[in-house]
């Protein structure tokens, strides 16, 4: 079986199934059929289903026009399929697993996904398939809970059936960097899984990074994303630090970066957002208390980051407070609810929790995001808005406009000209502070 699906993939003739139709997954379905595979896109969202089935793409840096080029007819059929019937989960040849991995309330790996479709998969599991677990999370999840429900059905793993933990690795608007170039790391339940597992990306990814285990695959998952979420949090510390110090703490770290060694950049803003800074570091902190063992560091800067909104909103208060205004009542433009900057990603973005602690406040809010109309629900907020327009008079009517994710394509010149006061996370305006009206939070 293992020589026969190496055949498979070697040939292009596997046909490749994705759990999981986001930001991770969809990236990865136009790799496959790029280089020739035929794909199967599973996903729980009908309107995803419909959408993609129509050649129209939901993600902004995905244009619809690479949906549709994927929904041509071949010799083979159609290149690509989206469906939420999972009991078609047995027709590919290897499936590749991105859910998403949530905290729960308590900041507890949430695996609902990774075990449902763990559940799923299990179901309909045929000798020959390859499984590969995508989806960020703690040191074993492969071992323990992937490979338990896949075999619970009596296939041999490394034998009969195959998985590898390969933690994703995208980067939703990085021009640079992307699935193809940006190397992959692999790790294997067997050596055969390992093999295979590298066989398979090696035809989409121009490095695969093998190593001796799923967990130390999920171990540097892991230690990516800490390693960026501990640094933010030292320079969001140092950002408090220097505003009361009347310090600049951008031109300090741009003065730092000048050293050709011993350094990398990293710069503060009002919190962390996206799918996996956020949440990633509090998988290991949780899986660490199994072995009696306290994270201090990665607990310490989880808090300093957890902070910053609340930091954001303390300086909106004071610079009211400066002006003979309360924040009860105050109209509040909030600029920007993607997590970063030119996306359409709004994943756990501190935007969300801005929001929501100015709305505490008594303070009126609204927000403005070129790439966002109406704000969706997530899981932790239910905001009923939609984007207002950036108009001179709109910027005007407002007691405080609050940059909080820098758009590109956003006019900074009519906002510094229009709006009356404006609480800056992200230094777009720098150099000057515009007669009084900027706050640097």
């Amino acid at each position: 079986m293992e020589q026969e699906l190496k055949k498979q993939i070697l040939s292009r003739r596997a046909y490749i199934g994705v759990i999981g139709l986001g930001y991770v997954g969809l990236p990865l379905v136009l790799s496959f059929t790029k280089v020739g595979f035929r794909v199967l896109g599973f996903d729980a969202d009908p309107q995803k289903i419909k959408s993609l089935n129509a050649g129209h793409s939901y993600i902004r840096h995905i244009p619809s026009t690479q949906i549709a080029a994927m929904r041509l007819p071949t010799q083979d059929g159609i290149q690509f399929e989206a469906t939420n019937d999972m009991d078609r989960l047995a027709e590919p040849d290897a499936l590749l697993v991105c859910v998403p991995t949530p905290l729960n309330r308590y900041r507890e790996p949430d695996l609902q996904y990774v075990e449902r479709t763990a559940h799923d998969i299990a179901q309909r599991l045929r000798p020959g398939q390859l499984i590969a677990l995508e989806s960020t999370t703690y040191p074993g999840t492969t071992e323990e809970v992937m490979l338990p429900r896949l075999a619970n059905n009596g296939l041999r793993v490394g034998k009969e059936f195959f998985l590898v933990y390969s933690p994703e690795r995208e980067d939703p608007g990085n021009a640079t960097y992307n699935v193809s170039n940006t190397p992959k790391v692999v790790g294997g339940v067997t050596e055969a899984c390992r093999q295979l597992g590298e066989i398979l990306y090696g035809q989409i990814i121009s490095q695969v990074i093998p190593v001796s285990s799923p967990k130390a695959a999920e171990m540097t998952k892991l230690l990516e994303n800490i390693y960026r979420a501990v640094n933010i949090a030292l320079v969001n510390e140092l950002k408090i630090l220097c505003q009361r110090m009347d310090i600049d703490i951008y031109e300090v770290i741009n003065a730092a970066k000048s050293k050709p060694f011993g350094f990398q950049a990293f710069y503060p803003g009002p919190g962390l957002g996206g799918h996996c800074i956020p949440i990633d570091p509090f998988y290991l902190t949780w899986k660490a208390r199994e072995y009696d063992f306290r994270t201090r560091f990665i607990e310490l800067s989880g808090e300093i980051n957890s902070y910053m909104p609340y930091y954001v909103v303390e300086r909106t208060v004071q610079a009211l407070n400066a002006r003979g205004r309360s924040i009860n009542g105050a109209r509040i433009l909030v600029i920007g609810i993607a997590y970063k900057k030119d996306v359409d990603d709004m994943r756990e973005s501190p935007s969300l929790k801005l929001i929501e602690l100015l709305k505490q406040q008594g303070a009126s809010v609204d927000y403005h995001d070129p790439y966002i109309p109406v704000m969706p629900r997530t899981r932790r907020h239910q905001f009923d808005m939609h984007s207002i327009p950036l108009t001179p008079d709109n910027l005007k009517s407002y007691d405080v406009v609050l940059i909080a994710t820098d758009h590109s394509s956003l006019d900074f010149e009519s906002i510094i000209t229009h709006a009356s006061l404006i609480v800056d996370t992200r230094n777009v305006i720098s150099g000057s502070n515009s007669h009084g009206k900027v706050i640097k939070a």
